[in-house]
């Protein structure tokens, strides 16, 4: 490695620190740019104790010239940027920070990747969880907020890495390759990003590049989107079902979970609820199976297992009304789910940064919501559709002033859940800011005095 090799990393955030720290500990000359000067400064000392150049506030045209081998960009920054436009031009790979750190993952490493519009980050912690009851030696990384690079010097042969894979990661990968791939659903999701629904299905598709028939690809069965954007994939094909006998894969029978025709576990035996997170557990017993885990493992962990933060977390009950934090649901997707997880009398907090979506699809689940509290950048068309379709509505600016608004117009009985269906980054740095600022808010609201 000679020593003027050069890379720009185009985004801080964690990503972008962690890419910079392993280039630089490779002997890289590194750039780190973002146009947002809050930083962590204990982190912006440590890169530049390694000798690392910050450049913070814009993105100065001179920046990025041809003398750098490539640009290592958050996934999270468009493709159309001036700066991956002026790479093109100057013929500078763009990759982001899990194919950098694919680069240098050990020959003898088992990838397991989950992608999909809902339920990655609870399919990916239940195989974690049951692979760790199983004492195999795994690393969980990826988009659910631990960057691939930070585990490089970790790894070693026979490890298993499961990580959660975005679209916006699978934008900028090329040779990255898993072993054991999972697609759990698909969904209109992201259109601002990519542009168009199958420009996203077809980023998604990529959790499978490079795939043999010795690799692996688990498939929702029940998902017409899924089935028909993999039919041409090269891999092994295995499927969990909530609806159909399955003999490849996992399948509800008479209110079982069966993996082929082995019963595994009564559906009242499993500690999270909802058809949804059925599937997430059928995904993850088949990924778990091709890896020769037992049942008892798997037995063990999904009697316990109660759910991740963010997603249809408990927060609270105050005078008898129950708080939820759904945070992670940024599309229209999610917050479906998670109202047909309640059958109680519900206020709905809707709202975040307006992607300009339509909320219509929402108006077949809100039988049992009483009122939408909207708020943030979407709130004004949350509030035309409420009225379109006959559901009380109250806008507001704020989540705080959401979560009061919400709590003094909820009786006895009453599920007050916070399920966005939109991006947070309107008023927050990401989905985890705005999940424990809601939770923050309700721990405030005071009870009423009997």
């Amino acid at each position: 490695m000679s020593d003027n090799r050069k890379v720009f990393v185009l985004g801080m955030a964690r990503s972008g620190y962690e890419a910079a720290k392993l280039l630089a500990n490779k002997g890289y000359e590194v750039i780190v740019n973002d146009a947002n000067t809050e930083q962590n400064l204990e982190q912006m000392k440590e890169l530049q104790s390694l000798g690392i150049k910050i450049v913070l506030g814009g993105h100065p045209k001179d920046l990025l010239d041809n003398t750098f081998e490539m640009i290592v960009k958050n996934p999270g920054i468009s493709n159309n940027h001036k700066y991956i436009e002026r790479a093109r031009e100057l013929n500078i790979p763009v990759i982001n920070e899990l194919e950098l750190a694919f680069y240098y993952f050990p020959k003898g490493i088992t990838i397991i990747g989950v992608t999909g519009t809902n339920g990655k980050t609870t399919t990916i912690t239940i195989i974690y969880e049951i692979l760790k009851k199983a004492s195999k030696s795994v690393f969980l990384m990826g988009n659910i907020g631990y960057p691939v690079c930070s585990f490089i010097s970790q790894l070693k042969d026979n490890d298993i890495a499961i990580m959660e894979v975005s679209d916006h990661q699978l934008c900028n990968v090329f040779d990255f390759k898993t072993n054991i791939s999972v697609l759990t659903n698909l969904s209109e999701a992201h259109l601002d990003f990519h542009g168009s629904y199958d420009i996203y299905k077809n980023m998604k598709k990529r959790i499978f590049n490079h795939h043999t028939k010795s690799d692996i690809a688990i498939l929702n069965l029940d998902d017409k989107e899924v089935l028909d954007l993999t039919n041409d994939i090269e891999s092994t094909k295995k499927y969990f079902s909530a609806s159909s006998i399955n003999k490849l894969g996992c399948s509800i029978i008479d209110g079982y979970i069966y993996y082929n025709n082995d019963k595994i576990i009564a559906l009242n035996e499993v500690k999270i609820k909802g058809s949804h997170n059925y599937e997430n557990a059928m995904a993850a017993i088949a990924v778990t199976k091709e890896l020769g885990v037992d049942n008892n493992a798997i037995i063990s962990i999904l009697k316990t297992f109660g759910g991740v933060e963010h997603r249809m977390e408990y927060v609270k009950t105050i005078n008898n009304i129950d708080f939820y934090n759904d945070s992670k649901s940024t599309n229209i997707t999610s917050t479906q789910t998670a109202l047909a997880s309640f059958t109680k009398p519900t206020v709905l907090l809707l709202g975040g940064l307006d992607r300009g979506h339509s909320f219509d699809e929402l108006k077949d689940h809100l039988i049992n919501v009483k009122l939408i509290v909207a708020y943030g950048e979407a709130k004004a068309r949350i509030k035309d559709f409420a009225k379109k379709f006959g559901v009380s509505c109250k806008a507001v600016n704020t989540l705080e002033e959401a979560t009061q608004v919400a709590y003094n117009s909820s009786s006895e009985g009453y599920v007050v859940i916070l399920s966005p269906a939109c991006a947070s980054w309107d008023q927050f740095k990401d989905f985890e800011i705005r999940g424990n600022s809601f939770k923050e808010y309700v721990s405030k609201l005071e009870p009423e005095c009997s």
